[in-house]
């Protein structure tokens, strides 16, 4: 009759498993910490001259 509890203790076990491979993962796109930081740099800056633009025709 223990088995119940064995399979409830793995079922517990599992789920921790689970939540801690995910926890603090982001996607992996298959880049190098560099890559990755060169990428998000070039990202930023375009964003940051998209709303440099945006607010020099506010400006007008």
């Amino acid at each position: 009759m223990t088995r119940g509890n064995q399979r409830e203790l793995a079922r517990q076990k599992n789920a921790k498993k689970q939540s801690d491979q995910s926890k603090g993962k982001r996607g992996d796109d298959g880049l190098s910490a560099a890559a990755r930081k060169q990428r998000d740099a070039e990202i930023m800056q375009q964003k940051q001259k998209k709303a440099n633009e945006a607010g020099k025709g506010n400006k007008n």
